[in-house]
C-alpha cells in the first residue's frame, strides 16, 4: 500500500497545472460565468477580449501601461492568439531531493468565423496534447453546439488538476475526446450542458472506445454583494480490467461562495466500478482563497480520496497552503506546500514553487 501510495503521489505532482488560468473562483467572486472570460461556454483555454483586458489590467498588482507600447491577442479582426507557460521547483521528502519540472508549453487560437461561430485550437508543445473544435452558438435559450476534440465539462474545472476531484477520477490533464456537447444559458443563473464522445488518450489504454456521457448543470444566483455557485455532474464512462468491462459510473455535487475578497468551493464526488468492479470510491475537495490585496491571494485546500469505502486504510488527505502572486500583467508566481496525511503515516510532503506566463 506504501508503494502504491508514493507512486500516485509522484504521478498527481507531475500532472500539476498543465491546464491554462482558468479559476472557477474568480467566476464566483465576480458574480460572472466562465464564458464571459473564455471563447470555450465550460471555460478553459483561450480569453476572449474581456477575459485578456482583465488580466491584463486587473488581476495583476502592477499591470502594463506604457502608451507606447501596444498590447493586443489579435493578429487579426477575426484570429486570436494566446499562450501558456508553467515551470516549477519542488523539493520532495519522499525522494528527498530537489529538482526543477517543466509543466506545459501551449499555444492558444480562435477563429471567429462569425459572432456566432468561432473555431477554438490548442497545442501543448511539452506534453504532445492537442483540442481544437468549433463552437456555434446558434441555439435558442443562449444555447450552443461544440463539436471537436476536448476535455468534458465535469465538475469544478480547477487549474491545478491533481485535485483528487479531478485526477482521482477519470479527467486527468491527458484526458481528452472527440464528441459533441451542448449547452444552454438561462438568463444569467442557470447553465446545463451534456455531451457525449470517445477517448482520444493513449496513456489510458483500459478505455473503451465506447461513448462516454456526461451531464451538468450549474446555478450561480446572486444575493446582492454575495456570488452562488451550485450544482451536480454525472457521468457515465466503459472501463477494461483484466479483459472485462467495467460500467464505471460517477456523480457528484458542487458549492461555491464569494463575498468581497473571500471565496469557498467544494465539490465531493462518488463513484461506482471506477477501480475495481463493485467499488465504491469517493473524492472531496475544499479550497478557501482570500484576496489580500490587487495580486496576492492567499490558498488553503483540503483534498481527499477513498479508493474503496469499505476499506479503511487506503484514505489519502492532503492539506495545501500558499500564495498566488500577480506581480506584472501575465506573470504569476505560486509557492505552496503540500501536507500529505495518510495511515500509516510517510515522508511524503513537498514544496512547490511554480512560475507561470501566460498571454
Amino acid at each position: 500500500m506504501k508503494k502504491s501510495i508514493l507512486s500516485f503521489l509522484f504521478i498527481t505532482m507531475y500532472l500539476l497545472a498543465i491546464e491554462s488560468l482558468a479559476l472557477p473562483r474568480f467566476a464566483v467572486k465576480l458574480g460572472d460565468k466562465c464564458s464571459d472570460c473564455h471563447y470555450n461556454p465550460s471555460g478553459g483555454l483561450i480569453r476572449n477580449d474581456a477575459g485578456w483586458n482583465w488580466g491584463k489590467n486587473t488581476l495583476s498588482m502592477i499591470s502594463a501601461r506604457d502608451k507606447d507600447f501596444i498590447m493586443s491577442p489579435r493578429i487579426s479582426d477575426n484570429i486570436s492568439i494566446g499562450l501558456d507557460y508553467r515551470t516549477q521547483y519542488i523539493y520532495s521528502q519522499s525522494s528527498k531531493r530537489t529538482y526543477f519540472q517543466n509543466m506545459t508549453a501551449a499555444l492558444h487560437t480562435n477563429f471567429a468565423l462569425s459572432k456566432q461561430i468561432n473555431l477554438v485550437g490548442k497545442y501543448d508543445f511539452v506534453n504532445v496534447l492537442w483540442e481544437g473544435y468549433g463552437v456555434a452558438k446558434i441555439l435558442p435559450a443562449n444555447g450552443y453546439i461544440k463539436a471537436g476534440v476536448y476535455v468534458p465539462n465535469y465538475g469544478i474545472r480547477l487549474d491545478d488538476h491533481t485535485a483528487y476531484t479531478r485526477e482521482g477520477l477519470i479527467f486527468n490533464p491527458f484526458y481528452r475526446e472527440a464528441g459533441v456537447e451542448i449547452g444552454f444559458f438561462a438568463e444569467n443563473w442557470l447553465y446545463v450542458s451534456a455531451s457525449a464522445g470517445s477517448n482520444l488518450t493513449d496513456v489510458t489504454s483500459n478505455y473503451s472506445k465506447d461513448p462516454t456521457y456526461i451531464a451538468r448543470l450549474e446555478l450561480t444566483p446572486n444575493l446582492g454583494d454575495v456570488g452562488l455557485m451550485f450544482g451536480g455532474s454525472v457521468a457515465s464512462v466503459k472501463l477494461g480490467s483484466a479483459g472485462s468491462t467495467l460500467n464505471t459510473s460517477m456523480y457528484g455535487g458542487f458549492f461555491g461562495f464569494g463575498y468581497d475578497e473571500f471565496t469557498l468551493l467544494a465539490e465531493y464526488d462518488l463513484a461506482n466500478d471506477l477501480y475495481f468492479s463493485d467499488v465504491k470510491s469517493n473524492m472531496l475537495m475544499v479550497e478557501a482563497a482570500y484576496g489580500i490585496l490587487t495580486g496576492l491571494e492567499a490558498v488553503v485546500r483540503f483534498d481527499r480520496i477513498d479508493y474503496n469505502a469499505n476499506v479503511s486504510s487506503d484514505e489519502i488527505s492532503r492539506l495545501i497552503f500558499g500564495f498566488e502572486f500577480h506581480p506584472y500583467s501575465f506573470i504569476e508566481i505560486r509557492p505552496q506546500y503540500r501536507l500529505v496525511i495518510e495511515d500509516p503515516s510517510v515522508d511524503n510532503d513537498s514544496f512547490v514553487l511554480q512560475l507561470h506566463f501566460w498571454y
